[in-house]
């Protein structure tokens, strides 16, 4: 790998192009099994990631190419799921990234052929339970990272995971600067876990609006609210004003409820319409392509490393 990076499963966003541009970059690519609809997609994208891949080994032996991961929602609701595990196995994908629920035939699935499973989590309690059951490593989600976010600093979660944990830990949560990269090994962390600056890439399947929004955006305008998923979120500012709604005056939604409804305004679909973005956007002042971002984290990195020396 040319930095210790995973570029994380964007909901719609993450495809084949995105995903293939991060590897080929050195970092670990991934997408959502779900964004390959229908089920047969997957199977077609399985293939072009596969083959792609060892294609460009085989012609750039001295090349790093990371490789890639494939998330899997672990929830009654994924109806997919069985289809989409065996789909993993069948092209040996080597990472599984694993949400919404822990669950060991999951994990004895990918281990059947070597693969590695990691599991996300917002606590040190799910993350006990993740290990329990058999996955390999935790990708703590912590306050400010992009979509469903965690509520702890990342201080406070890494530290409460390695006084019991050595094994594989990411860090999601506002890292969009290779420095952050840096400080997430120092606190503890083997790998930073990133998202937001991947979708201003040319590479992402997102609107342009997005993109830019992205680039012209900064903390200030993340919005942390519950309304329209049932779940609390890190959402774009500008998005929910273009839907017609008051960002600083939004209504709370049951939180029993997870859902992708409305919210309100039926013309408002979370992800499509209101645009998931972590608060580290600060960092990201163009659209660029995959490979000039990552060679920028690499340049930071290695220069938040000197200043330490």
């Amino acid at each position: 790998m040319s930095v210790p990076a995973i570029g994380a499963p964007l909901f719609i966003v993450s495809h084949p192009p995105l995903v293939l541009a991060q590897c080929k970059a050195g970092i670990v690519g991934s997408f959502p099994a779900l964004n390959a609809r229908p089920l047969e997609q997957l199977d077609e994208w399985l293939a072009e990631i596969t083959e792609e891949l060892e294609a460009g080994k085989i012609a750039n032996p001295d090349k790093k190419i990371a490789p890639f991961a494939v998330n899997q929602i672990v929830h009654k609701s994924n109806n997919r799921l069985e289809q989409d595990l065996a789909l993993c196995v069948k092209y040996k994908v080597p990472i599984v990234i694993t949400s919404l629920g822990a669950v060991p035939e999951v994990n004895d699935a990918i281990h059947s052929y070597g693969g590695i499973v990691l599991h996300d989590i917002i606590n040190n309690r799910h993350a006990d339970s993740a290990i329990r059951k058999g996955a390999d490593g935790l990708i703590a989600v912590a306050a400010g990272a992009g979509g469903h976010a965690g509520r702890f600093s990342p201080f406070a979660i890494i530290q409460e995971i390695r006084e019991w944990f050595d094994g594989p830990l990411l860090l999601s949560g506002a890292i969009a600067h290779g420095g952050a990269i840096l400080a997430a090994q120092a606190m503890g962390a083997d790998l930073a876990y990133i998202g937001s600056p991947f979708i201003a890439t040319h590479e992402a399947r997102a609107r342009d609006e997005y993109k830019q929004a992205i680039a012209d955006c900064s903390a200030d305008d993340i919005v942390l609210t519950n309304l329209f998923t049932g779940v609390h979120g890190n959402y774009l500012k500008p998005s929910i004003v273009n839907m017609g709604m008051d960002p600083d005056n939004l209504p709370e939604s049951d939180p029993s409820q997870m859902n992708f409804g409305s919210g309100g305004n039926t013309d408002a679909k979370a992800w499509k319409d209101i645009w998931g973005c972590g608060q580290g956007i600060g960092a990201i002042k163009s659209v660029t392509s995959t490979a000039e971002l990552v060679e920028r984290f690499v340049r930071e990195y290695q220069a938040a490393k000197e200043r330490l020396v």
